[in-house]
């Protein structure tokens, strides 16, 4: 969502045909393409082109991703919300940022500072310092100027000031065109449509036209100014209406809605909860299932309060939001520790509890907003499967069956990339759950416990088998809720909302 397709469409055209321009820094909070084609800013991934990349997020930018891997360019990988904050700090000629986020991670100037490959160890420049405040430690990250913010809304007029009303998030719009003014950059705006001056409500503009050199209006909207890449328009995401909660399909009963099913346990009455992308975000579509949307308050960090997240390629934006605020605005309340619940991915886990979803194997994704949510929440719940790779299940009276067991354990001595630090969640006494499919762990103080099996699982064959460590094993193991596995809705709503 919010990236202008058309003007990277020429800038990708022009360098093919030119050879210009050449050796640039990108920079972006999370990833805009698809995964799989050359859309987004996928479309940047030339040798020549990319000097450096600055990023919150790279996974969906396959091609730039495996360039990243092979060391084609430098490439950083600063947290997603801490990234918005350095864009916002730019703007008022700012240094740098300061915050606790990030310690204990790859961020953290002891692991790898936030570089990604061994091209970027060896000659580039470090954008992150460890310091200390009264005793405290903390991370120092840097600001960098930007020279050109390229940016996107759905109206503009003559003057240049910038609506958003058919988006379904805001981005960070203000905040770069503000960096790039502070640094004698420009800024470009894509529009779907100019209108006279005047014509703009005041409360509705998100960028005045004194921040904005250029507009460019698309020649073509369904194909370079789609709301997100499967949608050229749904307006219960941007607010114009809402639509019934019956009709977002429910899930089938397979493996990721078992594990959504067994995250939404943890939800409770008025909790303000965080849903990450993949498994994470379909709790959205449990919680209408069973009922619980409108009894509390689901959020996703570009910037939606309220509604049912969307999953898939529409991951970042909400069925029936509340409210549409900007990106960093979202983390300033995560940061703040507004949240009481998150729900995030898991790849990697290791004995210490620590997670990794940012780097492995020949992949680099990148961690997006998940070191900040992950380490300012209250409750965190991991969710993933216990293997990967060829994994296959069936559901069969109220039992699971492992039909095909994955090729790839997750449960690893020793996480290769560290998304998330166990140490520092046990030293500010969060509450930690690991779901997957036929198990369930929590962080304890000894460390990884498992405290649920599913009906019809081996605790040994099928899961202390499929783990590459053996965890602690709690003296009151239970069996997780049969009415997990069953095809109706479990009818929890009593029993969460019950929780204060």
């Amino acid at each position: 969502m919010g990236h202008a397709e058309e003007i990277s469409f020429e800038l990708e055209k022009r360098f093919l045909e030119t050879g210009s321009p050449r050796n640039l820094t990108f920079t972006w909070g999370s990833s805009q393409s698809d995964y799989k084609t050359r859309i987004g800013c996928n479309r940047f991934a030339y040798e020549g082109l990319v000097k450096r990349i600055i990023a919150g997020h790279i996974g969906m930018q396959y091609d730039l991703s495996r360039m990243a891997m092979e060391n084609k360019f430098e490439a950083y990988n600063i947290p997603q919300g801490v990234l918005m904050h350095l864009i916002r700090a730019k703007g008022g000629k700012k240094p740098c940022v300061i915050t606790s986020v990030g310690l204990g991670t790859f961020a953290d100037p002891r692991e790898t500072g936030g570089k990604l490959n061994d091209l970027t160890v060896q000659q580039g420049p470090d954008m992150i310092s460890l310091i200390e405040i009264d005793g405290q430690e903390y991370l120092m990250y840097k600001t960098f100027p930007i020279d050109v913010a390229i940016i996107r809304g759905t109206t503009a007029d003559l003057r240049g000031n910038l609506t958003m009303e058919k988006e379904g998030i805001i981005c960070e719009c203000y905040p770069m065109a503000a960096a790039a003014r502070a640094s004698g950059g420009i800024v470009i705006a894509q529009v779907e449509r100019v209108v006279k001056e005047g014509t703009l409500h005041p409360q509705m503009v998100r960028v005045p036209g004194i921040l904005v050199d250029y507009v460019v209006q698309c020649s073509d909207p369904f194909t370079f100014h789609r709301q997100s890449y499967t949608n050229y328009y749904d307006p219960s995401l941007s607010g114009e209406l809402k639509i019934p909660l019956a009709a977002i399909p429910p899930m089938p009963l397979d493996e990721r809605k078992i594990i959504a099913r067994r995250a939404s346990f943890a939800l409770k009455r008025d909790a303000v909860v965080n849903l990450g992308v993949g498994i994470p975000s379909q709790v959205g579509s449990v919680s209408a299932e069973e009922g619980l949307s409108e009894h509390m308050t689901l959020t996703v960090e570009p910037g939606p309060v309220g509604g049912v997240p969307c999953s898939g390629l529409e991951f970042g934006c909400a069925y029936n939001p509340e409210a549409l605020i900007e990106h960093s605005f979202q983390f300033d309340m995560y940061d703040g520790g507004g949240l009481d619940i998150a729900v995030l991915g898991l790849a990697e886990a290791d004995q210490e509890g620590n997670v990794n979803v940012s780097k492995f194997g020949t992949r680099i994704y990148g961690a997006g907003g998940f070191i900040n949510i992950a380490q300012n929440t209250r409750t965190v719940v991991f969710v993933g499967t216990l293997t990967a790779g060829g994994l296959e299940v069936a559901i069969k009276d109220g039992k699971l069956n492992i039909v095909n067991e994955g090729k790839h354990k997750k449960f690893l001595p020793k996480v290769g990339h560290k998304t998330f630090s166990g140490d520092q969640a046990r030293k500010s006494e969060q509450k930690v759950l690991y779901v997957t499919e036929r198990a369930v762990f929590e962080l304890r103080r000894d460390g990884l416990t498992l405290i649920e099996v599913a009906p019809g699982i081996d605790m040994e064959t099928q899961v202390m088998d499929q783990m590459d460590f053996r965890p602690l094993i709690a003296e009151d193991l239970k069996e997780m809720d049969k009415r997990i596995f069953q095809p109706d809705p479990m009818g929890i709503f009593d029993e969460v909302l019950s929780k204060s």
